[in-house]
């Protein structure tokens, strides 16, 4: 099956709103972001008025985004969930895979203050006789197995032992992973070749389905991907490097990396972070690094 129109959604964005919704790699623009909005702008008002839960900012944006795919005929969209959880609005799409990635201590005024809590939660996007993808993980896989079986789900699990002849420098990582060799991976740190494993899962389950997704694809693709505020390189004089993490997991990620590219370099850590994140478990974990600078912003 050839697929043409190819969607994603994701936020937040880092510079313009536009980030968030693209096809074929191009952004919506300002006016289709307005047409669409003028379109359902009067259903919002309506909501707004009559029901005692406000909607929301995110809400608004995943139906605009909705509606821009449909518009455009996408045969596939990459939809990323907001909390992600049971009550995620990206739940109103009948999604053929969910992919449920490393899961942390994150917004825990919502989603709870146990790993345990968020997992239960976070297996919300799991969707009946569907696939779902991850790789194993203390204290979560066992829940999320119960359930796929209630959803009469198919449980993927990518396997971290499955990595063989791993490589890294400055300008990739390659690795093997089951019948996929010499895989080039463009983004930093060894968690990104675990991200890259659940999309090799992701594109077995799509093979099986019929769908015709060649190695050399799948090597274009992990080799010039680019996520930006992902470890990523401002600029080489001097060599700035800039990441969005902000919460346990993805800070020892961040110092695992950093550790694999900067190990015997001196480093000036600038560090600023909203204070409804956890900046205290963020600020412990980077200052281990007691031989390099800190410089530290607040952020209401």
């Amino acid at each position: 099956m050839q697929v043409t129109q190819f969607g994603k959604f994701i936020s937040p964005h880092l510079i313009r709103y536009n980030e968030r919704i693209s096809v074929n790699n191009i952004q919506i623009t300002d006016k289709e972001i307005s047409d669409i909005l003028e379109k359902i702008s009067e259903k919002v008002d309506i909501y707004t008025k009559t029901s005692e839960t406000k909607i929301k900012e995110f809400e608004v944006i995943t139906t605009l985004a909705l509606i821009y795919f449909a518009e455009k005929k996408c045969d596939f969209v990459v939809l990323e969930t907001g909390l992600g959880g049971i009550d995620d609005c990206t739940n109103v799409a009948d999604g053929m895979i969910s992919v449920i990635t490393d899961i942390g201590l994150d917004h825990m005024d919502i989603l709870g203050s146990t790993i345990e809590e968020i997992t239960k939660k976070k297996a919300g996007i799991i969707k009946e006789n569907q696939d779902t993808v991850m790789y194993y993980q203390d204290a979560v896989t066992d829940i999320i197995k119960d359930y796929c079986k209630i959803k009469n789900n198919t449980l993927h699990l990518a396997d971290k032992t499955k990595i063989e002849n791993y490589f890294c420098d400055k300008n990739f990582q390659k690795i093997d992973y089951k019948t996929h060799k010499d895989i080039h991976i463009n983004l930093k740190g060894k968690c990104q070749t675990y991200n890259a494993i659940l999309a090799l899962e992701c594109v077995d389950i799509l093979r099986k389905k019929g769908y015709n997704i060649t190695e050399e694809s799948i090597d274009n693709g992990l080799s010039t991907v680019v996520h930006k505020a992902r470890f990523e390189k401002l600029c080489d004089k001097p060599e700035i490097i800039y990441d969005g993490g902000h919460n346990e997991n993805a800070i020892k990620n961040l110092k695992r990396t950093i550790n694999d590219y900067y190990k015997e370099d001196k480093k000036i850590y600038i560090v600023s972070i909203l204070k409804s994140k956890d900046y205290k478990t963020v600020i412990k974990e980077l200052a281990e690094d007691k031989e390099n600078i800190f410089i530290f912003t607040s952020r209401k």
